[in-house]
């Protein structure tokens, strides 16, 4: 039975998937507005450090204000209403919340409330990756020891480039890369919120009038997310990622097959089996026609002539020698598909994403030359940047990860370019996060 009956099945039954919200930004809005058109699932509240700006973004998307008049939370379940307030909490502990949607963007926040969450018997779909970035493996392992599901969300890019993944090889191919797309040049990863909306392409009144938040869009831009997401997805895969970052070669779509191959076949990669993303913009600065900047793509190779042959008879598009295949989504539409991760988690106990080993790593580098008492403000602001690493690489080196370097205290001078390491900085040892990060360490240490 696919999921679109299941949830018709729930809301015949008056059984509903009953689902508490941590964060109504952006993300979080963008789900809430295709709520009211998924039968059985029931929003029953929502908590948010500003629950004004959570009833504005309810507004904005189209939900009558009636809707969100239960008072408490006991309220919003008998009634059929949506509760709206601050205590995350409460929402967690409540025993009828079946699911818990992770959206707040705050990734030592969002490892609170993932964890509160497997003690009271909630699945969480995490949309934070973030969080998954730094600490995803225990995250996973705790939720299996609760007895719950933890996932990555599907709308958001890296859930959507672990199913193409899943795809590939459930069908027998062997997966030579899989990535997203990006608008990428190098200077990009020196952007600031003062700088992005120049470079995204969008007018401050565009990003006004959608409530769009400059330094979560610049984290995209500086190349910070395009490596927290390639380290969700290498996690949840086992694909390996390139020895030295990301490499944003440009490729139309057309020519994805031929650049996603090993450099010993004529394309970029290190090897075979690795996470990659394209840029929509040549070296020069011009556009690339027919992108995959808003999209997910897989590249799969034919593992004998018969499959090889087969690509050829049906006209499928490969690389000149035939061998290369790539299937893509040109799009994502990011909070608007939660729901697929909602329903899974809640009715097959099956992830949209989860991360099986830690392979990948976000390392926080300098933008510009920090010294001894700067504040580091986290991915898409004015001090770092995220840089994708092999996780043993990370390790050798005591790195940073980007997830961790918000609000913390530069005590040694770091040059632009240079990745941190934890001896670079004062860091707040009491949190859940910063505990969980270095259990994963000590995990994966030689011996251990």
């Amino acid at each position: 039975m696919s999921l679109h009956q299941q949830l018709q099945e729930r809301a015949a039954q008056g059984k509903p998937i009953r689902v508490g919200l941590i964060g109504a930004g952006k993300f979080g809005a963008m789900y809430l507005a295709q709520i009211p058109r998924t039968p059985g699932v029931h929003l029953v509240g929502i908590a948010d450090l500003n629950p004004a700006a959570a009833k504005t973004n309810l507004s904005r998307v189209g939900w009558a204000a009636a809707q969100t008049e239960a008072t408490s939370l006991d309220q919003a379940i008998s009634s059929g209403l949506t509760h709206v307030g601050e205590d995350w909490q409460a929402l967690v502990r409540h025993p009828a919340i079946d699911v818990v949607v992770e959206c707040t963007g705050h990734p030592i926040a969002a490892v609170d409330h993932c964890l509160e969450a497997f003690a009271h018997g909630k699945h969480v779909v995490n949309v934070t990756v973030e969080a998954d970035a730094f600490a995803g493996p225990l995250l996973a392992q705790r939720a299996a020891q609760a007895g719950v599901v933890y996932s990555l969300a599907f709308g958001d890019q890296p859930a959507m480039i672990c199913d193409l993944v899943d795809w590939a090889r459930t069908c027998g191919f062997p997966v030579v890369a899989a990535g997203r797309g990006h608008k990428w040049l190098p200077h990009f990863c020196e952007s600031t919120p003062e700088t992005v909306w120049g470079y995204y392409g969008l007018t401050p009144e565009q990003a006004s009038r959608g409530g769009l938040n400059p330094k979560m869009f610049n984290s995209f831009l500086d190349g910070s997310k395009p490596s927290i997401e390639s380290t969700a997805v290498a996690n949840a895969t086992g694909l390996g990622v390139p020895s030295n970052g990301l490499l944003y070669p440009p490729a139309s779509i057309e020519d994805i097959p031929s650049v996603t191959r090993p450099r010993s076949d004529g394309g970029v990669l290190e090897r075979k089996g690795m996470v990659e993303v394209i840029s929509s913009l040549h070296t020069d600065g011009r556009p690339i026609p027919y992108d995959i900047r808003m999209g997910v793509w897989v590249t799969v190779e034919a593992p004998t002539d018969y499959v090889k042959h087969c690509f050829e008879e049906y006209n499928a598009h490969t690389d000149p020698s035939g061998r290369y295949f790539t299937l893509y989504k040109r799009w994502h539409l990011i909070g608007l598909e939660v729901g697929m991760s909602v329903a899974s988690v809640a009715l097959r106990r099956e992830p949209t994403g989860v991360a099986r080993g830690w392979h990948a790593d976000v390392v926080a580098t300098a933008k510009r030359d920090l010294k001894p008492g700067d504040v580091l403000d986290g991915e898409g602001g004015y001090t770092v940047w995220g840089k994708l690493l092999p996780s043993d690489t990370s390790m050798r080196t005591g790195g940073l990860p980007l997830g961790l370097a918000h609000d913390v205290k530069v005590v040694r001078p770091v040059a632009k370019g240079q990745s941190l390491c934890w001896d670079d900085v004062a860091m707040d040892t009491t949190t859940h996060a910063y505990r969980l990060r270095k259990e994963l360490e000590t995990l994966h240490r030689p011996g251990v």
